[in-house]
């Protein structure tokens, strides 16, 4: 590639920027299966890295399901779900999957991001408005954008600010979206009272509940059913490869609005379906998120003695009832800096930068599991008290 391309170049430049700001990232090679021992890029770690909360993603139930699966269905599904590529297992995924959510029909998709591609575009357009909280996934926000709606975003969790947009607006159709649990930061939205809006203001309300799904909620069924929400203006998104340990996401809600998402949403009309063997081990793993509350109550346990461990040092956690556990520092650098001197004993805690967090709000973020031991917390608090970077 000759070096004269100026476009080439330009490239060159951007990342050169963005080392200087201690924004570029890359990738680790992890050499042993999800869980709390890793081994990254060669080096044995404890790790609090994952959203695998339930700790199923190397459960033996699971591996012994997806070996069954694959005996059966092969690795692929061969073709779109529409053509021929929807099997029995994915039928089976996804009744059982409307059942466990308490909604009349669901449609399960290859991801998160697909499914937050798909909803927005399927029902509204040009006319539309779409009402986001700023810190939503950008999932979300990428889903608005391709819909050509209106995007209108409110301040985090203003809802005196998302209730004057809404007054304001002459949208012929209106909606709201939200993260259950914000990925980043592990507070939760309102959601009653934004149902409440909804109802008032004639509007959808989409809830992504991507990391409350298998941990909020009787039986882990999720944000909606921990505030007993039930509703036809709900629109629900939930990912498989969280809790449940697989991958995979899904969409529930209304009979009409699956029927018409099935019709119209692009994500899932023009993609291979996802493996069979993933939507029975799907089904396994429902069953095991249904029946985990010893696995919910012990990841809480470690939520609780993390809080704990840290109540009297620098390192002050955000507020947060999840497993998710940001400690906020601010400067990029200094943030990685942390990150360093961690994983120099041991440990491996992700630095969180922009864009994926505003400017000035680097972290780290400590992300829980069932699968860790009261152990494991006290060896991560130990290690933060030890650290003399400032």
């Amino acid at each position: 590639m000759s070096s004269a391309f100026p476009a080439h170049q330009a490239l060159q430049q951007q990342l050169a920027e963005l080392d200087a700001r201690a924004l570029t990232r890359r990738r680790r090679v992890q050499s042993r299966p999800c869980g709390p021992a890793t081994l990254s890029d060669g080096k044995p770690l404890l790790a609090f890295t994952s959203n695998d909360y339930l700790g199923l993603a190397n459960a033996p139930e699971l591996i012994a399901a997806a070996q069954e699966a694959v005996a059966r269905w092969g690795v692929g599904s061969g073709a779109s779900a529409l053509v021929s590529g929807h099997t029995e297992a994915h039928e089976a995924l996804d009744h059982a999957l409307a059942r466990f959510v308490g909604c009349q029909a669901a449609l399960s998709f290859s991801t998160g991001y697909l499914a937050n591609l798909a909803v927005m575009p399927a029902l509204l357009g040009r006319g539309d408005a779409i009402f986001a909280d700023r810190l939503n996934h950008a999932s979300l926000v990428d889903g608005a954008l391709l819909s050509r709606a209106q995007l209108l975003r409110y301040t985090h969790l203003d809802l005196v600010m998302l209730e004057k947009q809404l007054a304001a607006s002459k949208a012929k159709r209106k909606l709201i979206v939200t993260d259950s649990v914000f990925s980043m930061d592990g507070d939760t939205a309102p959601l009653p009272a934004l149902l409440a809006l909804a109802e008032r203001y004639d509007a959808w309300l989409l809830v992504d509940d991507a990391h409350g799904f298998g941990v909020l909620g009787p039986q882990g069924r999720g944000a909606l059913a921990e505030a007993q929400l039930s509703s036809p203006r709900l629109i629900l998104m939930a990912t498989l490869g969280k809790a449940a340990g697989v991958a995979g996401a899904f969409v529930a809600g209304s009979q009409t609005l699956i029927d018409w998402l099935l019709q119209t949403a692009r994500p899932y009309i023009f993609t291979t379906a996802p493996p069979p063997m993933l939507a029975a081990t799907l089904l396994r793993a429902l069953g095991l998120v249904e029946h985990g509350d010893a696995r919910r109550e012990h990841l809480q346990a470690m939520i609780t003695a993390l809080q704990a461990g840290l109540a009297d040092t620098r390192w002050q956690l955000q507020s947060s009832r999840t497993a998710i556990q940001p400690i906020l520092i601010g400067d990029n650098a200094l943030t990685l800096r942390v990150a360093q001197q961690l994983e120099a004993l041991g440990i491996q805690v992700p630095a969180i930068r922009p864009p994926t967090v505003p400017q000035g709000t680097s972290r780290l973020r400590i992300s829980l599991s069932a699968a860790h031991s009261l152990a494991d917390v006290e060896r991560l608090c130990a290690a933060l008290r030890s650290l003399d970077c400032a």
